[in-house]
Parts: structure tokens; sequence; C-alpha cells
């Protein structure tokens, strides 16, 4: 039997997802997902898990949005629960891309404080755009657990994260302000700046919250 010349062609790319040259990955997954077809979606996601140019991640993603949720979301949710960081991070920004609120269960508080600040970031986004109404509250008292950890991006993502669920956040924010950490402290004042003035950067509101922050030390201690 001859093999349909569309079949023949997607074969062909899924191979080139192995070439050494991530332009060549690149246009691969992008003729993948012109041309989807759910029997490839194992070899998409295999890829992601691996694949380490962020512009070729980027168009896996794409890609595998291109097939029915049916499809996809039940195997991204056994990546999610995958040992590899890379894989738990890439399954969690696709089903973020996706918005299919049945992969919800599978956000949890243990993604969400993931020891890898990638995993953990991409769950926090992943969070925000598939909370089911009424559970936002419950979401913002766990990210603000997170409050003050890691570097500036990581911060900032997880400030964009609450910010994303109004100004329901704000008790927990407000909690997080009396918190022993400096670190804590002000990375909850900067978030509540932000949420209060979008057009403020996050560096400056980090800086005048790290500021207020340390005078506040200071007066404590007079």
């Amino acid at each position: 039997m001859t093999m349909p010349a569309q079949d023949t062609d997607t074969i062909r790319a899924l191979q080139r997802l192995e070439d050494s040259r991530s332009s060549v990955r690149l246009r691969a997954a992008l003729a993948v997902g012109t041309t989807p077809d759910p029997r490839f979606i194992d070899r998409l996601i295999e890829r992601c898990r691996t694949e380490p140019d962020f512009s070729v991640r980027e168009m896996l993603t794409w890609a595998i949005t291109r097939h029915s949720p049916s499809v996809t979301v039940p195997e991204l949710l056994k990546e999610v629960r995958s040992e590899g960081a890379q894989a738990r991070s890439q399954a969690l920004h696709t089903l973020s891309k996706i918005r299919d609120r049945q992969a919800w269960p599978a956000i949890t508080r243990a993604l969400l404080s993931d020891a890898d600040d990638e995993v953990a970031r991409s769950a926090w986004r992943a969070a925000v755009v598939l909370v089911p109404e009424g559970e936002e509250p419950e979401l913002a008292a766990v990210l603000s657990t997170q409050l003050g950890r890691g570097q500036r991006q990581t911060q900032l993502s997880l400030s964009r994260a609450l910010i994303a669920l109004g100004e329901l956040i704000l008790p927990a924010l407000r909690a997080a302000m009396t918190d022993l950490d400096p670190r804590v402290r002000s990375h909850a004042s900067a978030t509540e700046r932000l949420l209060r003035d979008p057009d403020a950067g996050f560096e400056f509101a980090i800086e005048e919250a790290k500021r207020a922050v340390a005078l506040g030390g200071a007066h404590q201690e007079e």
C-alpha cells in the first residue's frame, strides 16, 4: 500500500525534529502543526521533554494546540507528573495555551511550589487561566506562599499571576506584608503597587517596596 503524500511529509517533518540545527527543527514543528494528525501527538510531546531551543519549544506548543484537546490534554496531564523538570514545565505551559479546565485538578500545590523555578512559573501561569470560578481566593492564598522566591524574573512571574486574579488577592498580600522575611514583605508590597498602578515597572515597584520595608524596619528599631 502506498502511503499518502501528506503522511509521508509529516513523517519526514517528525524526523527533522531530531536535526542538530534549531532552524530545521523549527520548520519541522511548523509543518507538523500545519497538518495536525493525532497519531503524532506522542512524538511532539516527547520532543518537548528535551528540546533545548526556546523558539522551537514554542512552535512545538503551537503544533500541539492545533490538535483536539480531547487528544492532547490527557497526554499532557501525564507529562505534568513526569520526573523531568522540562517535561513538567512544557506540559503546564501548553495546558495554559489550550485553556481546557478539565486540566485544573492537575495543578496541585506541589506544582505551584515546585523546586524548579521554571516549573513553578509555568504552574502559576496555568493556574490563573484554569482556576474555576469561586476558587480564586484559595489559589491566591497558595500563590502568596511563594512571595519572595527566586530572582527578579521569577518574582515578576508570580506578581503577574497574582495580579491576573484581581483585587481578591489583597488579603493575601496584606498578610504577607507582615511576614518576618523582608523579601516576602517587599515582594508583596511591589505586587500591590503593580495591582494599583499597572503602568509602574516591576523594578521600580520592587525597589520602592524594598526601601519602604527597610525604613519600616528602621523605625521599629527606634
